[in-house]
């Protein structure tokens, strides 16, 4: 869809919430998270932009869009932001990744100075126009996702119940107190527990552990579900596709949490 300047710009200079969705580990639903929160605000009448940082656009293809330009245009200097931005569903905008982000972290990579500032003044003409701006990472430690954390306010880390996640996002919470020590303003909030399975053993000492170690930021764990992980290949969010199954029951769940949170 063409993307309708009128409906972003009678938001302007409301108070904007800005979230990053990050671990430094793949394969914990860290994309299909941030679909279905950016849906699920939406849904709700907020309006919300969500950016793909990864050069494999994975938001783009879960939400069954192609849009014409993303960041890398962007950031190179190529498209102006407000020209970037794909309305992907009702109140809900993207502003995509794709392959052309694998040379900007390469270069971005070669400054000198205020590398870890790039988001912060790319997005800068954004400022005020949503309700909510979320921001997909890679599962990668790399440029984008240290400018991402610069750029953010709050933190969401979605963690499969699994040993070497758990140990990932340890390894993420110390990395993230390297950024505070710049961007006071940067928190974690959210520890997201996903593909929980109540038959399996591993899962329950697991969680045991995240709320031994991060107790008030552990929210209620998304259940392993066939409903979400079918809704990857049809380009709908969960809310589209089974409004009524537990994956949606639980999203719904994290979505109320993130708004009274706010």
């Amino acid at each position: 869809m063409a993307i309708n300047h009128k409906a972003i710009k009678q938001y302007k200079w409301v108070y904007m919430r800005k979230i990053c969705i990050a671990l430094s580990k793949g394969g914990v639903a860290k994309s299909t998270t941030a679909v279905s929160i950016a849906h699920g605000l939406a849904l709700t009448g907020k309006k919300v932009l969500i950016i793909d940082t990864d050069d494999q656009a994975q938001i783009s293809f879960l939400l069954g869009v192609s849009p014409q330009h993303g960041l890398a245009e962007v950031l190179n200097g190529e498209v102006a932001i407000q020209d970037s931005l794909t309305q992907a569903r009702k109140n809900l905008w993207l502003l995509a990744g794709g392959s052309g982000l694998s040379g900007v972290k390469r270069s971005i990579g070669k400054s000198e100075a205020g590398a870890e500032q790039t988001l912060v003044k790319a997005l800068m003409p954004l400022e005020g126009q949503f309700d909510f701006i979320l921001v997909d990472t890679s599962p990668a430690w790399d440029t984008l996702t240290i400018s991402s954390l610069f750029y953010c306010t709050e933190v969401l880390a979605p963690v499969s119940l699994e040993i070497l996640t758990l140990r990932g996002l340890i390894t993420f919470a110390e990395r993230l107190k390297l950024v505070q020590a710049y961007n006071k303003a940067i928190k974690l909030a959210y520890v997201l527990p996903t593909f929980a399975d109540g038959r399996v053993k591993k899962s329950s000492e697991i969680m045991a552990q995240l709320k031994k170690h991060y107790a008030a930021l552990v929210c209620e764990p998304v259940r392993y579900s066939v409903r979400l992980s079918e809704t990857a290949g049809l380009g709908k969010t969960i809310f589209e596709y089974a409004p009524s199954s537990a994956g949606a029951a639980d999203y719904r769940k994290l979505i109320m949490m993130i708004m009274n949170h706010g």
